[in-house]
């Protein structure tokens, strides 16, 4: 069976949306860029997870010969190399800078469309370059000039100065979730602080050159709200410690690539970034930003697991035919094929939002800040979710051959299980959604903006959206009930309300892409996406379109 080449060549439908977010001059040189990284992403890059995973994982070397501490993380050279391929092709530093060919800065889409590519062979190693867009983030918008000066550089690096990675501590032992409990302190110490505690899941440890920290400043309130946030350098001028040191790496079920650790701060360094009483909003919105790349690593696995099916499935034969000759694997296959690129488009949508909400070039109302917060809340809870579900169809379709380490799969399926935990569990994004519907009535906008959205579809999509329709009737059925209830059953219904809100937005997405489109090839994945969405629990199916459209969907002619 042939490997995949190119990760952006193989897939049109991505080209496609970038045409949709960005003008001709920027589309022009993106492709073009997107192009070469497709191909590295799919051949070299690869080729060196693979070797990452199993035999190059990241080690932590805790004293040198002479038995001094140095809490260094060793990582292999082929990793190493992925760093400088990454970072020099600006996933972190356009969102920043001017992009030199175009002289004029890129932006999030693209960046995430890099993501997106990159996922497809390492999700493990998007989870530094998240972090460092973050850091980047909250460096630009609330760090002081002089601070700006000393880290922005290096972070933004795309090759014509040392890169510092970035990355954010938030989580220790006693809170977890609950960021309220941290009690990391930092001491004035003149002009700057000195840190002193712990982080318990501190990812891209060892390899970041400057990390954004949570704690609490003596004589600050509790909660959440007494947190500040620092920019801590890991190393002091002349490369010793910064009173930064590694307890141990956490021995992870995947993600094998990022060396995540328990971390000490004794004495560290750390100059306030922004105001004192803000560093959990600075913090929030920086999780944000996460959120989005935690959703982009998913569709990039969902991706990846499709392909690996798809072209198994023409490769392989059982009973005299190919696997893809049986109506069971077809109805499979262009199932995954709608899904797949119906959240794609959903979350690019929601990248084209979150590049507006995030920037101060481009005007944002209220509204969109609101919903933003929303769809990041109920799209990346459904695309982790897919993830896992795609990676497990994928090594089904496989059969035993799935199960087996020289596949890509097993790992896809180790590597999907984290993006439900990062930045937030599935009851910690209802909970958000809650907390957006109490506070600014995030529900009522959505509503209404669904609704229009449905307005402007033709005649012919009228019984696309009948189940639509139904859909939205009992999402205001329940929202009624759940607006006046007691807290904990607010809580209760929590989950169901973000399923339905997925189900309705990326159903919206899908009608949108037809209609946009106009292929007769988006309308039927429109068509099998509806009717998978909304008529789950009808047994009897005679239509079998999955089955009708396999051709034109998932495609016949594949090289294998």
């Amino acid at each position: 069976m042939k490997r995949i080449e190119n990760f952006y060549t193989e897939d049109p439908h991505l080209k496609e949306i970038l045409r949709c977010y960005l003008d001709k001059d920027f589309f022009d040189w993106a492709d073009r860029s997107l192009n070469e990284f497709g191909k590295l992403c799919a051949g070299e890059i690869d080729e060196r997870a693979v070797h990452t995973d199993r035999e190059g994982q990241p080690k932590l070397i805790k004293y040198n010969r002479l038995g001094e501490e140095i809490s260094e993380v060793w990582v292999n050279e082929g990793y190493k190399k992925t760093v400088e391929q990454t970072y020099n092709k600006g996933i972190v530093g356009y969102i920043h800078k001017n992009i030199p060919e175009l002289g004029r800065k890129g932006n999030y889409v693209y960046s995430y469309a890099q993501g997106y590519l990159l996922s497809q062979t390492e999700p493990g190693f998007y989870c530094p370059v998240t972090l460092s867009m973050a850091t980047a983030l909250l460096l630009e918008k609330y760090a002081s000039h002089e601070l700006k000066e000393r880290f922005l550089p290096h972070v933004l690096s795309t090759g014509e100065v040392e890169l510092y990675e970035g990355a954010t501590f938030l989580t220790e032992r006693q809170g977890g979730s609950d960021v309220g409990a941290n009690d990391t302190k930092a001491i004035p110490n003149g002009t700057n602080y000195r840190l002193w505690g712990e982080k318990y899941f501190a990812s891209n440890a060892g390899m970041c050159g400057v990390t954004m920290v949570l704690a609490r400043i003596e004589g600050s309130g509790s909660g959440s709200k007494g947190l500040s946030l620092f920019a801590v350098p890991w190393r002091n001028d002349d490369a010793s410690l910064n009173g930064i040191h590694i307890r141990r790496l956490k021995d992870k079920l995947g993600v094998r690539a990022v060396p995540s650790a328990e971390v000490e701060f004794k004495g560290a360094e750390a100059y306030l970034v922004g105001e004192p009483d803000r560093g959990i909003y600075y913090m929030m919105e920086a999780l944000n930003l996460s959120r989005v790349c935690n959703a982009i690593a998913s569709i990039g696995i969902m991706r990846r697991a499709y392909l690996e099916t798809r072209n198994y499935a023409f490769y392989r034969e059982a009973f005299g035919h190919p696997l893809s000759h049986y109506p069971m694997i077809k109805e499979t296959l262009t199932r995954l094929a709608a899904k797949q690129e119906v959240e794609t488009s959903a979350v690019f949508h929601l990248v084209d939002l979150f590049n507006r909400v995030v920037s101060d070039d481009i005007p944002s109302t209220e509204e969109e800040s609101v919903l933003n917060r929303l769809l990041i809340a109920i799209l990346k809870k459904e695309s982790a979710e897919q993830a896992i579900h795609f990676s497990h169809e994928a090594i089904e379709i496989h059969g035993g051959n799935g199960y087996i380490e020289d596949f890509v799969l097993p790992r896809l399926l180790r590597d999907a299980q984290v993006l439900t935990v990062w930045e937030g569990t599935a009851n910690i994004l209802a909970i958000e959604v809650l907390r957006l519907m109490n506070k600014y009535r995030a529900h009522e906008y959505f509503l209404a903006e669904m609704k229009e959205e449905l307005s402007l579809m033709p005649e012919e999509f009228t019984s696309f959206t009948v189940p639509l329709t139904k859909g939205i009737a009992k999402l205001e059925q329940l929202l009624k009930v759940v607006e006046t209830a007691h807290h904990d059953t607010q809580t209760y219904h929590a989950k169901r309300i973000a399923e339905l809100m997925v189900r309705i937005f990326e159903s919206v997405i899908a009608l949108k892409d037809a209609h946009t489109f106009g292929t007769e090839r988006k309308r039927m994945i429109a068509e099998v996406f509806i009717e998978q969405t909304w008529k789950q629990t009808e047994w009897m199916d005679e239509e079998m379109k999955s089955v009708q459209y396999f051709d034109e969907i998932v495609g016949v002619k594949v090289k294998v």
